[in-house]
Formats: structure tokens, C-alpha cells, sequence
């Protein structure tokens, strides 16, 4: 049975980011007649008093109570890959689709950067290599500037804290990797050659890879686009 037809749909941001940050996707999807929860991640509101204490666990706790008691559709965006996939390693269940959004699940083990010592990481700090590196591709001048006054410091423990897998079912939860950075035959081959923060796509069994050339913020660059790609998804058609 395709359970991901009244599936609600669950939008995790990526670093730095609320649930604002996915307004026009969300917008988009509910005119499509969709249900859609887009979540602040514990300590990324603006005025969380203890950032710096807060944990991947923290974060996958908010996740899995927003998947209700499913179906859900899980979207996760970038640096939300991690507490994503750890909610639904938790609550394999209750997911009945994944969307990655340039980004993929993780594995066993994973951590964003184990080496970091910081209390929290600020978009300040990444900003340019950001810039440098293609990320913020058809991104206006009014978006560049609304992301910078809205984004807010990372906390310290999600970058380096390892995720802690344990149910491989989840492994065999249908997904759809949204490739807009790095095309998919990039990631493909990334994955192939050790990255690891790819290295999920060598192990999930049910993935599809869809390009959608832009930045790596696509929820802003790309909204009508990356809205279809998420709602077939919620509605169970493939691509």
C-alpha cells in the first residue's frame, strides 16, 4: 500500500537556520494540499540561552515528535542529515520516504567535524569559504542579506558529536538524494571515493539521485522546483 500519499511532511534546516528558512518550499507544498511541519532545531532559535549545551540527541527528539505518528515524509537540508537520520534510525516506522536535500543520510559513527573544540560554529566563520566555494549560487542580494541577519551560531556539540545508529531498516526506507551543488553522478563518484559525509549513498538500498543544478541553498534559489520534487515524493510518484 502507498502509505506516503496523506504522509505529513517534516522540513529540517540545515546549519544556522530556522524553520523560516524553508517558508517558500512549505507555502508551495501546502497549496499542493500537503501537511507540513518545518522545525527550529533545538538551539537554533534566536535567543536559546545555553546554545553551546545542546545535542544531536536534542535534535533528533524534536525530529521524531514532529513525524506524529505517521506516515511522515522526512526532508532534511545539508548539516540536518545528521539528527535526521538519527530520528529515523529511531523511528523507522513512522517514515514512509526521505528526501535529502544536497546533502545524504549518514552512517554509524558520523560527525560533522570530530576535531572541532568550539562552543558553537557561526556563518560568519564560513561565510566566505561559502562564497568562494559556488554554495550561495543564484542566491539575490536580498537573500544573501536576510540569511546572514537571520542565521544564528551553530551549537558546538551538533558539529562534532558522532550519530549512533543501531536499526538498519532504515536503510530500506525509500529516499530521494536532491543534488543541486554537485550533480548526481558527482555524488555518485564522491561517495565511491571515501567522502564520508556521502558515504550513506553506498549503503541505503532504495535511493534515487535527482539534479537540480543551483547552489546549495535551493529552498531559496530554487523554491517551485524543489516544492514538486518533495511533494512527488509525499504523494509516492517517482521521478
Amino acid at each position: 500500500m502507498d502509505t506516503t500519499a496523506s504522509a505529513r511532511i517534516v522540513l529540517v534546516p540545515g546549519f544556522w537556520l530556522g524553520a523560516w528558512a524553508w517558508d517558500d518550499v512549505a507555502r508551495l507544498l501546502r497549496e499542493q494540499g500537503h501537511d507540513v511541519v518545518a522545525l527550529t532545531l533545538p538551539g537554533l532559535e534566536p535567543d536559546h540561552p545555553a546554545r553551546g549545551e545542546v545535542t544531536l540527541d536534542e535534535q533528533a527528539d524534536a525530529i521524531v515528535a514532529a513525524l506524529g505518528d505517521g506516515p511522515a515524509v522526512l526532508v532534511a537540508h545539508s548539516g540536518g542529515a545528521l539528527p535526521a537520520t538519527l530520528a529515523l534510525d529511531r523511528a523507522v516506522d513512522r517514515v514512509a520516504r526521505t528526501v535529502w536535500v544536497d546533502t545524504a543520510p549518514v552512517v554509524d559513527g558520523a560527525a560533522m567535524d570530530a576535531s572541532s573544540t568550539a562552543d558553537v560554529l557561526t556563518l560568519d566563520e564560513r561565510w566566505d569559504d561559502e562564497l568562494a566555494d559556488g554554495s550561495m549560487r543564484d542566491l539575490t542580494d536580498a537573500q544573501l542579506a536576510e540569511f546572514r541577519e537571520r542565521a544564528v551560531p551553530q551549537p558546538g556539540r551538533t558539529v562534532r558529536d558522532a550519530v549512533r545508529l543501531a536499526d538498519e531498516r532504515r536503510l530500506d526506507v525509500p529516499a530521494t538524494v536532491v543534488c543541486t551543488a554537485y550533480s548526481a553522478a558527482d555524488y555518485r563518484s564522491y561517495a565511491e571515493q571515501g567522502v564520508p559525509f556521502l558515504a550513506g549513498l553506498l549503503e541505503h538500498r532504495a535511493m534515487t539521485l535527482v539534479d537540480l543544478p543551483t547552489g546549495h541553498w535551493p529552498m531559496w534559489s530554487r523554491p517551485v522546483e524543489l516544492a514538486q520534487v518533495i511533494g512527488e515524493a509525499a504523494t509516492g510518484a517517482r521521478r
